[in-house]
Formats: structure tokens, C-alpha cells, sequence
């Protein structure tokens, strides 16, 4: 892979502490959930910050997959639901759900879109296999993707990212 950019990001305190980009550019104080144990402090925390990363990534994503095809998603957003919760296999692991509103498209358009958008976004890339991904347009679930479907979609080691849960 050729990189084009690199970030660096320090933790101090871990989930309880502070972080910062090496350029100055983001600060922040890291509180822990009161759903995982902390004291729900006035700090984001780990999973906060993936959703806003991941939404807009995959809305980037969308946006330029949208203009290629001229369709107009102008005014549309993405949100990101993050979840952090036990595995069942001695560890924790994340579940999202991306959420398209997009009041200029019709509802084929947006799932197509959110199809494409997913297998463009390097948010989605990264966590393919790994992370399961809802995407929902409107706030109702797609179907499995195409890209799950092609991947075997129904074998979890292989790919949990879908369209489904």
C-alpha cells in the first residue's frame, strides 16, 4: 500500500486520561462510560471519537461515489452508532450502525449508494471481517450487501461487515 498521510495521536491515563494529535490540532480529555464502569466524566471517549471518524470517512465516501454517478446528496448526512460491548470470548468488540439521510435521493439511490460507499470507505475496509456494520438509510436496515454476498457473507471469520446484523 503506498501511504499517502500519516497521524500520530498520544494517550496518557489510558480510557481515564488525555490524548493528543502530535501536531496540536486535537486535545482531548477521555472520560469512561458509566456503562463500563467510570464515573461518566465530562471526557469523550474511544468510541465517540471512532463514530465521528468512521461517519465522516464513509460519508466522504458516499459524497464521491454520489457525484461520480450525478446523483444529488446535497444535504444528506451520516450518523454512526458505536457500540463496545463482551465478545464471548474473553475480550470486548465493537458493532456499528451507518445511517444515511438523504432527502434529495430515492431510496434506491441511497441503499446503492450506501453499498458503494462501504466498500470504498477505508473505515469499512479496516473493519471488514472484524466489526459488524449495519447500514440503515432513514433509520431502516438494508439488505445484505452485494459485497458480503460475493465474500460468503454468512461465514463470520470471513466477513461480519453486511447490510444485515
Amino acid at each position: 500500500m503506498n501511504i499517502l498521510y500519516t497521524t500520530e495521536a498520544v494517550v496518557e491515563g489510558g480510557r481515564a486520561g488525555h490524548g493528543r494529535s502530535s501536531d496540536g490540532r486535537l486535545a482531548v480529555e477521555l472520560s469512561v462510560p458509566k456503562e463500563l464502569g467510570g464515573e461518566g466524566g465530562p471526557g469523550t471517549n474511544p468510541e465517540q471519537l471512532f463514530a465521528v471518524g468512521y461517519a465522516a470517512c464513509f460519508h466522504s465516501s458516499l459524497l464521491s461515489v454520489a457525484r461520480g454517478r450525478k446523483l444529488d446528496a446535497a444535504d444528506s448526512t451520516v450518523t454512526a452508532d458505536v457500540g463496545i460491548g463482551p465478545t464471548g470470548r474473553g475480550g470486548f468488540g465493537l458493532a456499528v450502525a451507518l445511517d444515511l439521510y438523504a432527502p434529495n435521493l430515492s431510496r434506491l439511490d441511497a441503499e446503492e449508494l450506501m453499498h458503494r460507499a462501504h466498500a470504498l470507505c477505508p473505515y469499512s475496509n479496516a473493519t471488514r471481517g472484524n466489526v459488524d456494520v449495519t447500514l440503515r438509510v432513514d433509520g431502516t436496515q438494508l439488505g445484505e450487501s452485494d459485497l458480503a454476498r460475493n465474500k460468503g457473507g454468512s461465514n463470520p471469520e470471513h466477513d461480519r461487515t453486511s447490510g444485515a446484523a
